[in-house]
């Protein structure tokens, strides 16, 4: 029976794609599934809206090597849509299911639905610029970037079919013997619920002092423009925000000196709410805030820490 199916190796993605996957539901009329390389969540899978939950049990760790598994599950299943999480893994696993299956794939979207009797998404193109809107014939694959949808919320009295199935996926032919994982000197910005962005409008290394002090004050964590990070070394490149660097999604957003070029803007366009504090009345940033303060960083960010810090 066609369906609407998710994948990623990323559980908490994967719940993600659920909200996704019950929206298409909805439209589609079509059961909703999950598979999964571990049976750590498959109850939480169910209880987000899974229908059906496969689980892949394999002699090969890397997620990447599940995709001819994940091939023939969507083929024996016929299924419609299969949304697959957009980590780096998870768009080469894409990429191979859509090759197997000889299917349209469409990376990256921010939105998807059912019309016409094709799957509709949005993506960014251009460094952010502009908007394309693509349909795909129907079977369709389509990955998602992760934080795209929240989490679907989870329903204590739902019943779903759990199936294991053997992946298969042993391959002799590399052996990674260590793996180096890269030391991160900062938080992982992108999860943070509150951020306090600081661009060029920061005269000097030593102010930023005085950003902490509203960092602490509102309990987020500090984020900066690429030029700080990698033209000044002021703050870890882990906290550049923007097109090729963390891309954040917070309930609050505040820049300080940020001018708001679209290079910036793509890295943090979708904060719930934004606040921008610029000298220059036209700069960019203002057209993406909701609240926006024309006036010297060097004024407002004292006031607006002590307005924090006694509320």
């Amino acid at each position: 029976m066609p369906g609407i199916w998710v994948y990623s190796e990323d559980n908490t993605l994967a719940r993600q794609l659920l909200t996704a996957g019950q929206k298409l539901k909805e439209t589609m009329g079509q059961p909703l599934g999950v598979i999964a390389i571990s049976g750590e969540e498959i109850h939480a899978f169910i209880a987000a809206g899974a229908d059906k939950v496969y689980v892949l049990q394999g002699e090969n760790s890397w997620p990447e090597s599940y995709a001819g598994a994940v091939a023939d599950i969507i083929s024996k299943e016929a299924a419609s849509v299969l949304l697959i999480g957009g980590t780096l893994r998870g768009k080469d696993v894409a990429a191979k299911v859509a090759a197997k299956r000889k299917t349209g794939l469409v990376t990256d979207a921010l939105t998807v639905k059912y019309a016409n009797n094709r799957i509709e998404t949005t993506r960014l193109v251009y460094g952010g610029l502009a908007v394309r809107t693509e349909a795909v014939s129907l079977p369709a694959l389509v990955t998602i970037p992760p934080r795209t949808y929240a989490e679907a919320e989870p329903a204590a009295d739902r019943q779903g079919e759990i199936s294991t199935i053997d992946a298969a996926n042993k391959d002799t032919r590399l052996e990674i013997r260590n793996v180096c994982p890269i030391v991160r000197e900062a938080v992982d910005i992108s999860t943070a619920q509150r951020i306090v962005c600081v661009g060029r409008g920061l005269a000097k290394k030593e102010d930023l002092a005085a950003v902490e002090k509203l960092v602490k004050a509102i309990g987020a964590e500090i984020g900066c423009t690429r030029g700080l990070s990698e033209d000044y070394h002021w703050l870890p490149n882990e906290r550049y925000i923007g097109i090729s660097g963390q891309k954040v999604k917070p309930e609050l957003y505040i820049s300080l000196g940020v001018s708001g070029q679209v290079q910036h803007v793509v890295g943090m366009r979708d904060s719930k709410l934004i606040v921008a504090v610029d000298t220059n009345e036209k700069a960019p940033i203002f057209a993406a805030a909701d609240y926006g303060i024309v006036g010297d960083l060097y004024e407002v960010l004292p006031l607006l820490t002590e307005a924090m810090a006694n509320k």
